[in-house]
């Protein structure tokens, strides 16, 4: 395994929270050459400066998605929290589907985002909570977006195939014989499920008021890898994003306080959810 130097460190930091807004600070030498170390290797690389160099200078931009990849969490699992997913189903979606229906008389429309989606568990999460609350969902035109910055994340997402570990994480057996087929030995989304949803690589330090405004944002778990500042960033981007009457849901560790002053913390039962002043 190729050793990193304190100074490659500072680069490579940097560089990974440029490409990502991820921060890794002077005490995760570990993962850079646990997670990268593979890459540098297969590039020919001798030292973690020449892969920084390479990743700077390729046009087809390979080894960078390779970085994004390694380097990115993917910790993710099937109605984590539960939390979120009480709040959704008793809370949130009540609320909006009935202010988008006193709002048109043709077939309202609703928009749900899962910012930072990973390996897809939270959006098929969401789209399970609304089978389960609404007896025909086609009654409403629904649009669920998943969105990641790492390519192997949105193909697995995508695909919507699961293994057995991954499965048991979270997912109630119920659920599993319900919406899920047997593939081999692992489990595929039924179509009813994964005709809902859509997936898309987006890296959220970039613009994104082309996906227009959002009745629902789900943003868990990653800005707690963001500087103060960038969290600054994203959540403003997000309030613009968001529509007026719109919630946000975020990790259950995350606050918003001294974070963005266009959002309100708001309470329902055990959990907490944000909408726009």
């Amino acid at each position: 395994m190729i050793k990193i130097t304190p100074a490659e460190q500072q680069l490579i930091s940097q560089y990974i929270q440029t490409i990502t807004g991820i921060y890794l600070d002077q005490s995760k030498s570990y993962l850079f050459e646990t997670r990268l170390s593979a890459i540098a290797e297969a590039q020919g690389c001798k030292s973690y400066q020449e892969l920084h160099n390479k990743a700077r200078q390729d046009p087809s931009k390979k080894i960078e998605k390779s970085i994004i990849d390694a380097i990115t969490t993917n910790e993710t699992l099937f109605f984590r929290d539960k939390g979120p997913f009480e709040l959704l189903q008793h809370k949130i979606l009540p609320e909006v589907i009935d202010a988008r229906s006193s709002q048109s008389a043709l077939k309202p429309r609703i928009k749900i985002w899962s910012s930072a989606s990973s390996t897809g568990q939270e959006l098929y999460s969401i789209a399970i909570v609304i089978k389960e609350l609404l007896r025909d969902s086609t009654d409403y035109s629904f649009t669920l977006l998943g969105t990641d910055i790492s390519d192997a994340a949105v193909a697995q997402a995508s695909y919507g195939k699961y293994n057995r570990f991954e499965i048991e994480r979270g997912l109630d057996r119920k659920y599993l014989q319900k919406y899920f087929t047997l593939f081999g030995d692992s489990w595929k989304i039924k179509d009813e499920i994964r005709g809902m949803v859509n997936f898309k690589k987006l890296n959220l330090m970039q613009p994104f008021t082309s996906l227009g405004k959002f009745d629902i944002i789900f943003c868990r778990n990653v800005a707690i890898y963001f500087t103060l500042e960038d969290r600054k960033k994203l959540f403003s981007k997000l309030a613009d994003s968001l529509a007026d009457d719109g919630f946000l849901v975020i990790g259950s560790t995350e606050s918003l306080t001294g974070v963005c002053p266009k959002f309100v913390p708001k309470r329902h039962l055990r959990s907490i959810f944000y909408q726009k002043k």
